[in-house]
């Protein structure tokens, strides 16, 4: 009876104007993920605060970690989302780059200072290797390297890679001293790592 219901819950719930029930256990996952950690919730959890029945998650997802995965991928979406429209209208490809670290300086108090969520899910899973998560450093190294041969950076490649672990170094120092500081600091040495010059409009 379970299943025959939620199959057809998803077209139900979307002409009342509610989420499916894949959606709502992804938000669901997404709020208790970020606040007390990925391995620390358990499905039982998050079906019961989604309102989905356990059949909707084996057919939606098939387990808790494909929904862990999709979870991140959210999260990747999400992340790169908000970066482009915050950069729309900015043309100085160095105030591209420091947008990365404006983004988290105006998201972490909101969040309770829990650092890079990216870093605390690979820090849950030491063993495995999360497509998401390597898919999103690579995307934002592949961004600042882009941004800093713009800036005409001589040595785009190996800059991009110090000024990401300066912010990687920012967020892990916001969650350990719950300020915004470390993210002022690591702002402002990166801003110095920029070549000076003229910068160039990226194409």
């Amino acid at each position: 009876m379970a299943t025959t219901t939620e199959s057809a819950a998803p077209a139900a719930a979307e002409r009342r104007g509610r989420p499916a029930p894949a959606q709502r256990l992804l938000d669901t996952a997404t709020t208790l993920f970020a606040r007390y950690g990925i391995r620390a919730v358990g499905i039982d959890r998050i079906l019961a605060e989604s309102g989905v029945a356990r059949a909707s998650l084996y057919s939606s997802y098939g387990s808790k970690d494909a929904l862990v995965i999709a979870y991140l991928d959210h999260l990747d979406h999400r992340d790169r989302t908000r970066w482009n429209e915050a950069t729309a209208q900015i043309a100085d490809p160095a105030e591209k780059i420091l947008t990365f670290f404006d983004l988290a300086l105006a998201s972490a108090p909101s969040r309770g200072f829990r650092g890079c969520q990216y870093a605390n899910a690979a820090t849950e899973f030491p063993e495995e290797s999360l497509p998401p998560v390597i898919a999103h450093r690579r995307w934002m190294l592949d961004t600042l390297t882009e941004l800093l041969r713009a800036r005409g950076a001589t040595e785009a490649a190996g800059l991009a890679r110090r000024i990401q672990l300066i912010y990687d170094g920012a967020l892990a120092g916001s969650k350990l001293e719950h300020t915004v500081e470390p993210l002022r600091l690591g702002r402002a040495i990166a801003a110095e790592l920029v070549p000076p010059g003229r910068p160039e409009r990226l194409r």
